[in-house]
């Protein structure tokens, strides 16, 4: 398999410096902000209604996750994915603990996948319960298996228009047709809060000015995952590690990333 364009990705996006526009859950904004920079995007948490939607228009991605949905940011995220839509801006959605037991927030992404998103990214408990087979996982935690969701990652897809990307100990992620899956990673991202709605925001980078949308998911997949495969090596414990990522992800070189991926 050609794994090339991994590179050329993370040579574009160092090279744009994509201006990122985040409506994203509070607990932890400060750490995507800060994947952001490392990486060589610039971040924007612009989540008040009346600014959102100006702002959408000049930014180069947008990123819509809902994991504290209050009535102020869900008013601000239809109207920052209504300006992306008129714009032709990318964005992503990261469905954020979706399932029964969250009815609003469930709701809302059922309403936001009718209008397009370019890429949604969830662990495999979200991504059968926007695909319609589960209920959800345990509140943010998945509890089913990435392979299980695999053919309801194709069908969402497929009705969605959009690439789907399956979070877990081997990512999974699809446009409907193709297919690749990652096994880059570190178990330490599941001890540090945020480490998966940074991954989001990171897919949202990647996507702008993307010439082929499934493959700059996949080069941010496995830029975020292979700088934290080389953090773990330098972590005691999941604090250490954290910031061990951001350093990681401020020094991966194109081609360092495009060496160390574990990619079919």
């Amino acid at each position: 398999m050609d794994t090339s364009f991994i590179a050329q990705e993370v040579a574009r996006l160092r090279a744009n410096t994509p201006l990122v526009h985040c409506i994203i859950n509070s607990v932890v904004t400060g750490f995507t902000a800060n994947v952001l920079l490392a990486s060589g995007a610039a971040p924007a948490m612009v989540d008040c209604a009346g600014e959102a939607g100006p702002f959408a228009r000049v930014a180069s991605a947008l990123l819509i996750n809902v994991g504290t949905p209050s009535i102020e940011q869900r008013a601000a995220t239809f109207e920052a994915v209504q300006s992306a839509r008129e714009a032709g801006t990318p964005w992503v959605l990261d469905p954020v603990g979706v399932g029964a037991a969250l009815p609003v927030r469930t709701q809302e992404c059922a309403t936001l996948i009718g209008l397009r998103p370019t890429v949604i990214r969830g662990n495999a408990s979200e991504i059968l319960t926007l695909a319609g087979i589960s209920e959800g996982g345990r509140g943010m935690e998945s509890a089913d298996s990435v392979e299980v969701a695999q053919e309801a990652a194709r069908s969402l897809a497929q009705s969605s228009g959009a690439v789907v990307a399956v979070s877990g100990p081997v990512d999974y992620l699809t446009d409907g047709q193709r297919e690749f899956s990652v096994a880059n990673g570190s178990t330490f991202f599941t001890q540090v809060t945020g480490s998966g709605c940074a991954l989001g925001t990171l897919m949202a980078a990647f996507q702008a000015g993307s010439a082929d949308l499934l493959l700059s998911a996949v080069a941010a997949n496995v830029f975020y995952t292979v700088a934290g495969e080389k953090a773990a090596t330098q972590a005691a414990g999941p604090g250490s590690f954290a910031v061990a990522l951001l350093d990681n992800l401020c020094a991966l070189s194109p081609e360092e990333a495009l060496k160390a991926a574990r990619v079919s």
